[in-house]
């Protein structure tokens, strides 16, 4: 049984899964919005809104912490500086997922993350 389980595996090893999420998140925050399968957004939904939280404390700190993730340095600045201030009040879900259907190959599901 699989109850509490606490992450996707996502069919890929542990340092392919952690490249995975850190390049969804560079491309997210540098886009604002991306498409991707619904289990990927859903792992990533965790992940970002982690990043953003540490973000919003806004010192050096944070930054640092926010950078050891990203290893971007154009990402990071984005999050902490223009990103992070948005939701400084917010205590809640920040991403929104909305599904969208396209018709690919194999009717997959994807889905549309926006900031």
């Amino acid at each position: 049984m699989r109850h509490k389980h606490g992450y996707r595996k996502l069919g890929r090893t542990s340092s392919h899964r952690a490249a995975l999420l850190k390049n969804l998140t560079i491309a997210l925050v540098n886009s604002g919005k991306i498409e991707t399968t619904l289990p990927k957004a859903k792992e990533l939904r965790g992940y970002v809104e982690r990043l953003i939280t540490r973000a919003r404390l806004g010192d050096f700190n944070a930054h640092r912490a926010v950078f050891a993730s990203l290893q971007d340095k154009n990402a990071t600045n984005k999050l902490a500086t223009e990103i992070a201030p948005k939701f400084k009040e917010r205590m809640v879900a920040i991403l929104e997922l909305s599904e969208q259907e396209f018709v690919v190959v194999m009717l997959l599901k994807w889905l549309l993350l926006n900031l």
